[in-house]
This record gives structure tokens, C-alpha cells and sequence, in this order.
């Protein structure tokens, strides 16, 4: 066995294309026994793709992987997992139908005596991993019923579970809460402790405190350069991933005018298994033209169910009143917020705002599909030309418009989902989590874009889990918790302090 510190696995000249696209060009890595290596670098620098390699996902077309010194090479991720590596990836990998417990043993079901699945023996194991990670659902939930950040967690226990000696994280604390992170991290450092090696991909830098031991930093499909961490400033990571100095991340401009374009009043929504609980619980405000409202609050506070009810997608079981532009919006369905004027970036982008299969052009003119028409016809061209201003303004990287979408990086993705929405000539933008899982500076030119969109008079909203971004990009705040909105900041009154203060749930005052 190697001593911690030790080299357990060494990838040598990995290159990889893809159509139109040279994904990876002679890249190297060296992960070390009991320590976790932090794999850095802008969507689209190829770290997903170099972890895919490592776990087997795809062949590299050159170069070499050795673990603990021996050649290998996968032609599955079965081959990987055999050779005790994991993968948890950014984009969840399970699936909804089969039960937690099945999905965090897929592949690898404990068997009875006759040779059929123990489900007892499976969901009190999944129990046990549940516990450790301090999530409290049934082993037998559907995961189609669990929220995205359960779902990640889900994900988690599911590599933890297979005893993994090289364990890949593809941001993991992306769409959890800052109590699970905690959870995550303590069981980061007990397998940090058990020998195990660990690639971190993330954009969160200031994690990396807590729990890194070296830097890897990638663009472009190259390694810029590794070191460990204590060699390393903030800003020296910041430089080396983007190729320049950003002082700063963004200047913010205000186009706020006095016209509301949006007003919510009294909006409502039951919780579907709770009598007498609400998701949203009479929740109203305004939103002017030229204005970001930034919407904060911790999981849990109602914020995803709020942009939701505005796009239709809850139906008649919200109630409320909502007026759009003067006018009042009866919003019944997403074709109902569609018409108003109302667009919505969702949350989980690869689950509800992508057609994977489909090209980038296509994606981009889904909700817009009247404007390519040609005689009751779809016309690819009119596609094309319809959409490529749009995404020639977020500068969507892409070979062509043809592209399947599947094939951009995250920050690309996320790019033409806002461009399919600024295709429909919105007065509303409803934005959840945009840069989730997105690097530095495509946050920046996402950020700088909202800010073109404002000062032409389109109003935004934008929920954020990450106070600085909300702090950064907002010219109000609204903070909820527990469904109920408990302040709203304008933006030289808010702080991190005032608004953390305000997302926390209070006990009720006792009684004498």
C-alpha cells in the first residue's frame, strides 16, 4: 500500500476531440494518496472531460493513465469503478423512477440467497449512507420526487457507497445547503484521512480553504500549471484560469426607472403534502423596467416555487393576483407567461431548459417557434436567422448553430437559454440560479448582458443562492424564508449580515 502523499494515479499527454472542437491537447495530472487535488478552470476548459476519461466514460484518443503505477485503460465506467474510481457528476446521474435506495446501488444491488435483490438488506445500507450524510428522506423515495439539492446528495452517497479509492466531484455543493455542504465537506476529510484521492472540480474558491491540498488549472484544453495550495493567492488562481487580471468581477450600472412592469400581490402556493403548510405563503412586490430584483433565500424559502407560479407552471393550484406591463396576466399555463411577456431561465438547465439531442439553433428558437415559420412550415433558415443575433450577444462558443447542444460546456448551455428567451422580446426575466456551475468570467459576460438588457428597459428577477452575486447584480434585494417574504433591501441598505439575518428562520416566541 502507498504511503499518503504518495502518486496513486497519473494521467500522461491526455488529448481528446470532438467534432469541431479539440476538447483536450496533451494534458497531464498527478492526484496523490490522501490528499484532494482542486481541478480548476472556465466551462469549457475541459475538466469534465478529463474526469469523463479518468472514469471511463470515453477513450482518450492519446496518452496514457496509470493507477499506483500500472497502465490502464476503460472501456466503460464499469472498468473505472472495478478499479475503485467514482465519479459524482455535475449534472445529476440519476434516475427519477427507481427509489433512492436504487439508484445509490445501481449496478451493485446486494443479493439473497437465491440470487435476487435483498431490498431489505439494500435500503437499510442506503439508510446508513443517508444518515452519514444527514439526509432525511425515506431509502424507498422516488428520486423524481426530490429536490435537486437532495438529489445531489443522493449523488453523493451514491459514489461514497462504492468504497471508492479515486473519487471525482463535479461541483458538488453547486445546489446544496450550507448544512449539507458542511456534512460533505467532514466526509471529505475522512477520506482524505482513509488514503482516498480526490479530484474537486469547482468555481466556489473560497472552499478550497477547508478542505484543498493542491491546484490544477486548466483553459483551453491545456494545464496551465499545478502547485499546492498554500503557493497559491486568490488572485494568482483567478489569472491563471482566465489568462488576465479581472480586478474586478463586475461594475453594475442603474437603468431603474419608475414604470412597474411587473406587480405580484398575495401570490400563494399550498404545499402539496402538507395541510395548512404553503411553499409560498402571500408573497407580493413590484418590479420596475430597467430593474434587477434580486430574490434571496436559503433552501427551502420558496424561491424556485415563487418564479415558478409566475410562469404558469403551477397552475390553479397558486393563487394571486399578477399584473404585466398594466395589464392583468391570467397564468394558467407556461404558454399563458409566455404571451404576457414573461421568460424563465430555470434552475436545473439540463432537466428543464435544454432538448439535449437537439442543436443549438433549435434550442434557441423553442420558445419562439412563430417567428421561423415560413407558410405553416418550420424553415431552418428563418431558424437561424431568427436566432444568431441573440446568440452572437451572450457569444455563445459553438463550431456552428448546427452544434448538439449536449456538446457545449455548462456556461454555453446556460448562454442559449437566455438567448432563447431574449429571442421571445420578453418585458420580464425571470432568472433561477444563472450562473450555477458557471466559471468566473462567463459570469462576467452574463452579468455585463443583464446589464445591456436593463439599461434597454427590460426588467429582470434573479434568485441566487450566493449572497454575492445577489448583492452584486441587484438594485433591490427580497429575502424569503419558509415561503413568507421577511425584507426587502434596497441596494446601498443591504449587506451580507442584514440579509443572512433575514433568510434565517426565527423559533416562535414561547408562551407564558
Amino acid at each position: 500500500m502507498t504511503a499518503a502523499g504518495e502518486v496513486l494515479l497519473e494521467a500522461r499527454g491526455i488529448s481528446k476531440a470532438f467534432p469541431g472542437i479539440k476538447a483536450l491537447d496533451r494534458v497531464d495530472l498527478t492526484l496523490r494518496r490522501g490528499c484532494l487535488t482542486a481541478l480548476l478552470g472556465e466551462n469549457g476548459a475541459g475538466k469534465s472531460t478529463l474526469m469523463n476519461i479518468v472514469a471511463g466514460v470515453f477513450p482518450p484518443d492519446e496518452g496514457d493513465l496509470r493507477i499506483a503505477g500500472q497502465s490502464v485503460r476503460f472501456a466503460n465506467p464499469r472498468e473505472a469503478q472495478q478499479h475503485g474510481i467514482a465519479m459524482i457528476f455535475q449534472e445529476l446521474n440519476l434516475v427519477p423512477g427507481l427509489s433512492v435506495a436504487e439508484n445509490i446501488f445501481l449496478g451493485r444491488e446486494p443479493l439473497n440467497r437465491v440470487g435476487l435483490i435483498d431490498y431489505a438488506a439494500m435500503n437499510r445500507k442506503a439508510r446508513e449512507w443517508l444518515d452519514r450524510l444527514d439526509l432525511d428522506v425515506p431509502a424507498t423515495t422516488p428520486v423524481g420526487r426530490l429536490r435537486v439539492g437532495q438529489q445531489q446528495v443522493v449523488e453523493i452517497a451514491k459514489a461514497l457507497a462504492g468504497e471508492a479509492r479515486i473519487l471525482i466531484m463535479d461541483e458538488p455543493t453547486s445546489a446544496i445547503t450550507e448544512h449539507e455542504i458542511e456534512v460533505l465537506f467532514q466526509r471529505i476529510a475522512g477520506l482524505k484521512r482513509q488514503g482516498v484521492a480526490i479530484v474537486y472540480i469547482t468555481h466556489k474558491l473560497e472552499e478550497l480553504a477547508r478542505i484543498g491540498d493542491d491546484v490544477a488549472v486548466m483553459r483551453d484544453g491545456r494545464m496551465i500549471g499545478s502547485a499546492p495550495l498554500s503557493d497559491l493567492s486568490h488572485a494568482d488562481i483567478v489569472r491563471m484560469m482566465v489568462g488576465r487580471d479581472l480586478s474586478e468581477l463586475y461594475q453594475k450600472s442603474s437603468s431603474a426607472t419608475v414604470d412597474e412592469v411587473l406587480r405580484v400581490d398575495h401570490l400563494t402556493l399550498k404545499h402539496p403534502e402538507r395541510p395548512g403548510d404553503f411553499l409560498v405563503d402571500d408573497v407580493s412586490f413590484r418590479v420596475r423596467r430597467g430593474e434587477v430584483l434580486g430574490i434571496f433565500g436559503l433552501m427551502g424559502a420558496g424561491r424556485t416555487e415563487l418564479l415558478e407560479c409566475l410562469f404558469g407552471l403551477h397552475g390553479r393550484t397558486c393563487s394571486g393576483e399578477v399584473t404585466v406591463a398594466g395589464q392583468p396576466a391570467v397564468l394558467r399555463s407556461a404558454a399563458d407567461a409566455i404571451a404576457c411577456g414573461l421568460g424563465l431561465a430555470p434552475e436545473d438547465r439540463m432537466r428543464d431548459g435544454l432538448v439535449l439531442s437537439m442543436s443549438v439553433a433549435a434550442n434557441a428558437s423553442l420558445a419562439s417557434l412563430n417567428r421561423a415559420e415560413r407558410c405553416g412550415l418550420l424553415s431552418r433558415r428563418a431558424e437561424r436567422e431568427h436566432v444568431q443575433g441573440y446568440l452572437e450577444r451572450f457569444r455563445v462558443k459553438t463550431p456552428s448553430l448546427g452544434q448538439r447542444i449536449r456538446n457545449l460546456s455548462g456556461g454555453n448551455q446556460q448562454k442559449v437559454i437566455l438567448a432563447k428567451w431574449l429571442a421571445t422580446g420578453p418585458k420580464v426575466l425571470l432568472l433561477d440560479e444563472p450562473t450555477r456551475g458557471i466559471d468566473i468570467n462567463a459570469k462576467k459576460e452574463i452579468y455585463a448582458v443583464v446589464d445591456e438588457l436593463t439599461s434597454d428597459g427590460l426588467a429582470v428577477v434573479v434568485v441566487s443562492s450566493e449572497l454575492p452575486e445577489i448583492l452584486a447584480v441587484s438594485d433591490r434585494i427580497l429575502v424569503l424564508c419558509e415561503g413568507r417574504r421577511t425584507a426587502e433591501f434596497t441596494r446601498t441598505e443591504a449587506t451580507e449580515e442584514n440579509i443572512m439575518h433575514a433568510a434565517l428562520p426565527r423559533k416562535p416566541a414561547s408562551r407564558c
